[in-house]
């Protein structure tokens, strides 16, 4: 129990030979710690201090950057109301030039839009008269594949040329020859000449044939085909239409296409020489019209050959008219001149008896003049005036 009590004068340990008892370490440890109590009074004095300095800094630090920040504010407010000024202008500025570009943008459009509309109004109508030129197409093509439309077909556009250049009577469609044959129109030529032949009736099935044709060989077989067609068509036309002293001696084979024309003189040149060693003349619709009108300038010119008797007739009788008239005018013109003299013998008296008026008047009478001036005789009835307007009856030649 006594080694558990400690008393401050108890050694605990010895340092450099200086023992250190408990009381000795207390009031060490005491002191120690007041003096590290004080340190640390001190120091937090001076903390304080140096806090309360550098607050002070930092309070006028913050004063400064509070001016600042003011002095910032208020620049950035400027330079914002300035900014949002001049974007605001900008803004309008832009709006404006988006505005007329959209306005003319719109205009382009609407411009575009009717020039649009036009054209697809012409692509109608044109699409309009392709399906209709398709429907005349397709009716041409049925027309062609039968042979007999085809050659009414040929028939027609032939008489429509014939009788539009011709005067009615000059021709005749279909009429009947010595042999029984029919050709399909005649044309009278003056003179009393022979008719002119003119044949329709041309082969078109074989040409559409050498056409269609896809392949070299069947190219080849149609195109012999049609040139056997026209040999045997041309020798018709010269053993049944060429009658000596009732048709002329050539004979117009009608083709109703100014390409087929040209395509038979480029590539079948052996028919053509043929058809002219026959005497058979291949037209087209043009040569056609042309024929008919020098043979309507010959008609013509016969005609008034024909009238020419007629009109020399007329000359003669029209000249004896004029020689008649020539007659009746000198005696109307020898009337006149008679007329005239009457006229100066009055205009003679009339002024004598103005001057004998003039001398009444002042008094100055001349009786020898007077008596020297014979008396006028009194007109005899029935003794007609000399010189007078004489009125004779001309008879009627």
């Amino acid at each position: 129990m006594a080694r558990d009590t400690l008393s401050f004068d108890h050694v605990l340990f010895a340092i450099g030979g200086l023992p250190i008892t408990l009381g000795l370490l207390l009031s060490g440890t005491c002191g120690l710690l007041l003096l590290l109590f004080l340190a640390t009074v001190l120091r937090r004095g001076r903390v304080q201090e140096a806090a309360e300095a550098r607050i002070d800094v930092l309070l006028s630090a913050q004063a400064d950057m509070q001016s600042r920040i003011a002095t910032l504010t208020e620049v950035f407010g400027t330079r914002q109301a300035e900014l949002n000024r001049a974007i605001g202008e900008r803004l309008d500025g832009m709006g404006q030039r988006i505005g007329s570009s959209i306005l003319q943008q719109t205009q382009a459009t609407h411009e575009n839009l009717r020039r649009l509309q036009e054209r697809l109004t012409a692509i109608d109508s044109a699409q309009a008269n392709i399906q209709t030129l398709a429907r005349d197409m397709a009716g041409l093509q049925q027309i062609l594949s039968n042979k007999q439309t085809r050659g009414a077909f040929g028939q027609q556009r032939m008489e429509t040329i014939v009788a539009d250049g011709l005067p009615q009577g000059a021709y005749a469609f279909q009429p009947t020859l010595s042999n029984g044959a029919r050709p399909d129109c005649t044309i009278r030529m003056p003179n009393g000449q022979p008719a002119l032949v003119v044949d329709a009736k041309f082969p078109l099935e074989g040409w559409n044939a050498m056409r269609a044709s896809e392949d070299e060989t069947a190219r080849r077989y149609a195109t012999q085909q049609f040139r056997r067609d026209m040999e045997v068509h041309i020798r018709d036309i010269a053993t049944k239409y060429l009658l000596p002293g009732e048709t002329q001696d050539t004979a117009f084979l009608f083709v109703p296409s100014e390409s087929i024309f040209a395509d038979i003189h480029e590539h079948f040149e052996a028919i053509v020489q043929k058809a002219h060693r026959a005497r058979i003349v291949i037209v087209s619709p043009s040569l056609l019209l042309l024929s008919i009108q020098v043979i309507q300038a010959i008609l013509r010119d016969a005609s008034m050959r024909e009238q020419a008797h007629l009109i020399r007739d007329e000359v003669v009788h029209l000249m004896a008219d004029l020689g008649r008239l020539d007659e009746r005018v000198r005696k109307l013109q020898g009337h006149f001149l008679a007329s005239q003299r009457d006229v100066e013998d009055i205009l003679i008296s009339s002024d004598k008896l103005r001057k004998r008026g003039g001398r009444i008047e002042s008094l100055e009478l001349d009786t020898p003049a007077a008596a020297a001036e014979p008396p006028v005789p009194a007109a005899d009835p029935a003794r007609p005036r000399q010189g007078g307007l004489k009125l004779r009856v001309v008879d009627e030649e």
